[in-house]
């Protein structure tokens, strides 16, 4: 059963916090994350392949699947909303076996990436789509880290404070997706 209470994580993400968390908790992640996005996905896994250095290092790391748009003045960063995480599936197991421990996305996995997800003790969190003003308002200072050729798909690490989301795969492998109908319909049926 879930925690109806946010739980405040930091990052880098350590394997006694996540195997705490469950499918459906609520947390509030603060610390340093990093975003990419498919192109820049394609660029490490290629660099992997050829046995070259990644341009950061992933161990404990999360990677939030966005590109943020261009910040108005006064601003930090310009609205950043998840991206549909499927485009990240063929490069995601790679990544996990380098240490990654969390990404941030929307919608479904693989099941290929929910068996790394296990195997590697990492999880999957969900952003809320829509929201990307205001999951913006979390971010406190950015600065690209790799790829600026690829603008807003850049590598980009951001400093954020209590960003809102939901764990959709848990370290056991446990899928919100799976689980939540199913918990769903159980409450229907008892009213």
């Amino acid at each position: 059963m879930h925690s109806s209470e946010p739980r405040s994580i930091v990052t880098p993400l350590d394997e006694a916090a996540l195997s705490s968390l469950r499918a459906g908790d609520l947390v509030l992640l603060s610390g340093s994350v990093h975003t990419a996005r498919d192109a820049a996905h394609r660029r490490m896994a290629e660099c992997l392949e050829k046995r070259m250095a990644l341009p950061l290092s992933l161990s404990g790391q999360v990677i939030y699947y966005a590109g943020p748009a261009p910040a108005k003045p006064g601003h930090v960063i310009g609205p950043i909303g998840p991206t549909t995480s499927t485009r990240m599936d063929p490069y995601t197991p790679l990544l996990l076996a380098q240490g990654l421990k969390g990404m941030i996305g929307k919608g479904r996995r693989s099941p290929e990436v929910i068996r790394a997800i296990r195997e590697h003790g990492a999880v999957y969190l969900g952003a809320t789509g829509g929201a990307a003003a205001l999951l913006a308002r979390c971010v406190r200072s950015v600065r690209t880290v790799a790829y600026e050729d690829l603008g807003p798909e850049a590598i980009r690490e951001l400093v954020v404070e209590d960003l809102p989301l939901v764990v959709v795969v848990d370290s056991h492998g446990t899928d919100l997706y799976e689980i939540g109908p199913a918990a769903f319909a159980r409450r229907e049926g008892d009213s």
